[in-house]
């Protein structure tokens, strides 16, 4: 994948939600601002019904993205639900001659799966819903990412962490969209990988439930290790779980000896840092945690 230069094309979609004008044209503001020429898609600012299109408009719009030689990046405006919608409408044979990075989290997570089914990474990072709202260190860390710049993070540690070092492929993001995806065809191989989830506004007992699938599929044996972004907004049923999202998680490794990592700033929090998924990654959990990318 091409490191951005200045100048290039950025092409921002929405391929789920609806999303209001003013969010993209502070993004438009923010991409030029850093020397880059940015094109808005057809459909962007739409609105039908909960998303920005029909099905067919936001796969035009992402298929015109993906084929167009002149842009160099593809940033989803927002997730919200919709990307599962329109992804077997889409043809991928032209970005897999001319690569591209693709950008976004939470729904879009979709789309990170299917491009690690091709072998290709793309970027987990924040998106123009949130621009306003996140930190100079979550901007700073998706130009870092678009520019070909080393991504090294260090930070404090969590009491509940599991130590280690693990060495493997990075993959993942929202939890709830992984587990869809599970049993599909856009289910990756996880062997050897190391796993990053977040989400937002779930139930304990729900991800519960998705670990037990994880588990029951063999996927959590075959991770090397586990880092956990934010995990936003949990909810808790009328009686309590029992457990909280720690002790939850931690319950599903006891047998299971890999570094596991939590509180790490990715996710649906404002401090929303860059990672590559699909790229091989370093991931050491001590006094602190560090993450090298």
């Amino acid at each position: 994948m091409k490191p951005l230069e200045l100048g290039d094309l950025i092409a921002i979609v929405a391929p789920a939600k609806a999303i209001e004008e003013t969010h993209i044209a502070f993004a438009k503001s923010l991409f030029e601002s850093r020397g880059y020429r940015v094109h808005i898609s057809k459909h962007c600012l739409g609105e039908h019904h909960y998303f920005s299109g029909t099905d067919l408009e936001r796969a035009s719009d992402l298929q015109e993205a993906l084929d167009n030689p002149e842009v160099k990046a593809i940033i989803c405006a927002r997730g919200g639900y919709g990307c599962v919608r329109i992804l077997d409408h889409l043809q991928w044979a032209g970005f897999i001659r001319e690569p591209k990075w693709l950008v976004g989290f939470s729904d879009v997570t979709v789309l990170h799966q299917h491009i690690g089914m091709l072998d290709l990474p793309s970027i987990h990072a924040s998106m123009p819903l949130n621009f306003k709202e996140n930190t100079p260190e979550a901007i700073d860390s998706l130009f870092d990412a678009l520019e070909g710049n080393q991504l090294t993070y260090d930070i404090i540690s969590n009491s509940h962490n599991k130590r280690g070092e693990a060495t493997g492929k990075l993959v993942g993001g929202n939890l709830s969209i992984l587990y869809s995806l599970l049993g599909t065809d856009d289910c990756i191989d996880y062997s050897e990988c190391i796993l990053f989830i977040e989400d937002l506004a779930e139930q304990l007992y729900h991800i519960d439930r998705m670990f037990y699938a994880f588990a029951k599929a063999g996927i959590l044996d075959k991770l090397k290790g586990l880092i956990v972004g934010g995990m936003t907004d949990l909810k808790d049923t009328a009686i309590p779980f029992g457990q909280d999202i720690y002790a939850l998680i931690l319950a599903h490794f006891t047998y299971r000896n890999i570094p596991i990592a939590f509180d790490f700033p990715a996710g649906h929090i404002n401090d929303n840092r860059a990672l590559i998924i699909g790229k091989e990654v370093h991931l050491s959990v001590s006094e602190k945690v560090s993450l090298t990318i």
